[in-house]
């Protein structure tokens, strides 16, 4: 099982709804990557996007404010 402890994902993170909205983009990236190039893994795509904001490999913006 994985833990995961959402504090420390969360540390320079501006909102968790940001932060719950990156890790569903980067998985749905993740799915449809796997679904082209035919890989086929044991892995959730959840949990490789959550592994990949926790060790720093992408990052996720806030957005700019349009004023």
């Amino acid at each position: 099982m994985h833990k995961i402890n959402v504090d420390e994902l969360f540390e320079g993170k501006q909102s968790k709804y940001a932060l719950v909205v990156g890790v569903s983009k980067r998985a749905r990236e993740l799915t449809e990557k796997f679904e082209q190039e035919e890989i086929v893994t044991e892995d959730k795509p959840v949990l490789l996007a959550i592994d990949e904001i926790k060790n720093h490999k992408i990052n996720l913006l806030a957005p700019e404010d349009e004023e």
